[in-house]
């Protein structure tokens, strides 16, 4: 088989999920769905103007050019996004062509049949436009609020995994296992509009979590912190490794990663203005802060934290998508109370700044490259 089949084969396998090889890095936005206090005033807007403010940063980063606007859920207090699946069939009806997916859906307290179901409707009023993320939750007090036993934490996740991929290849399914009753000739409708739907898998960093995604050829999102961007290619290297060795072609499966994207005139000011929401935020939600000299690292442009001007940010994931080749990113923009006047202005700067430098770069490459 020649190189060029072999391209030609992975392009449409990348179609298969949405993804145009020849655009270029395709740049979201993410929210956790939190609901926290300003750490300045110590005051926060009411759970209701929360939800409404998802809505529109989707129309935002929609008409500043964003491909894709996700949404998480957790089961916690700070959260407004209990309910992800509701608030993301709103952001369905105010958008028009945006894609729209979960950050993620913690499939291992949830039904994958129901969780099918409500991600195919969603499929089907944006008419093709909803994706699926699958996580384990990394805030874990939903699983004694849902009553699932903390110590199924692996076994959860992966049966459950493996079904909602199962239910989304078949239209009758059997399937039997160890935390759901079995299904028998069950057919889960409706269907998504091209009769299935991408399925992502979240990855926390950790290699082993990237070659489970990798060993089932499932297409990853990788969340980061903050670090050198040479600490997560291993990460990637593992994914793809597991991958071929399991038969499948690397080239055909997307990558994305995720983290937090911020921007101001100079670097000192976007790390300033951003330290606070973050080093709170995080103390408030995970019970301990961001460090403060690891996040002042986030200044060299090696560094995995798309924090600075709008050049230096522009730099930054070019440099990462030279190293990881991945296909999207999702930029973490609203995390810790950041006043909605200045996640505006961040949509619409990097809309107009960054989001045309990075696909101008990065879509002649891959012609320049073939």
């Amino acid at each position: 088989m020649t190189d060029a089949t072999n391209k030609t084969e992975a392009a449409n396998k990348m179609a298969e999920y949405r993804i145009d090889p020849d655009a270029g890095l395709e740049i979201g936005m993410y929210t956790l769905g939190d609901h926290l206090p300003d750490p300045h005033t110590g005051e926060r807007v009411s759970a209701g103007e929360r939800v409404r403010e998802f809505v529109a940063y989707a129309k935002a980063a929609e008409q500043a050019g964003f491909d894709v606007f996700s949404l998480g859920e957790s089961h916690q207090e700070f959260f407004a996004s209990q309910a992800h699946a509701v608030i993301l069939g709103a952001i369905a009806q105010a958008t028009e062509k945006i894609k729209i997916a979960s950050s993620s859906t913690i499939l291992s307290t949830s039904d994958p049949v129901r969780v099918y179901e409500n991600f195919a409707t969603l499929d089907l009023l944006t008419e093709g436009r909803a994706e699926l993320v699958a996580g384990r939750a990394s805030r874990v007090g939903l699983f004694e609020l849902l009553g699932y036993d903390l110590r199924d934490y692996e076994e959860l996740f992966e049966e459950k995994f493996d079904l909602l991929r199962q239910i989304n290849r078949e239209h009758v399914v059997n399937w039997s296992g160890q935390f759901r009753p079995a299904l028998r000739n069950a057919e889960i409708l409706p269907r998504p509009q091209n009769d299935s739907m991408p399925i992502w898998r979240a990855v926390g960093g950790a290699p082993a979590s990237a070659v489970k995604a990798g060993m089932a050829g499932a297409p990853m999102v990788m969340a980061h912190l903050g670090g050198p961007v040479s600490a997560f290619q291993q990460t990637v290297d593992s994914y793809r490794a597991a991958a071929e060795q399991n038969g499948f072609d690397p080239a055909s499966l997307p990558i994305a990663t995720a983290g937090f994207l911020y921007v101001a005139d100079t670097s000192q000011q976007a790390l300033k203005e951003l330290y606070p929401h973050v080093n709170e935020g995080m103390i408030r939600t995970n019970g301990q802060g961001m460090h403060k000299q690891l996040f002042a690292q986030s200044t060299d442009p090696r560094s995995i934290m798309n924090i600075g001007s709008p050049q230096q940010v522009i730099e930054k994931i070019l440099y990462q998508h030279e190293k990881f080749g991945h296909q999207r990113f999702l930029g973490q923009i609203d995390f810790g109370g950041v006043p909605y006047d200045r996640v505006m202005r961040n949509i619409d700067v990097i809309g107009s700044e960054i989001i045309p430098a990075v696909k101008k770069y990065t879509a002649r490459k891959k012609v320049s490259a073939e």
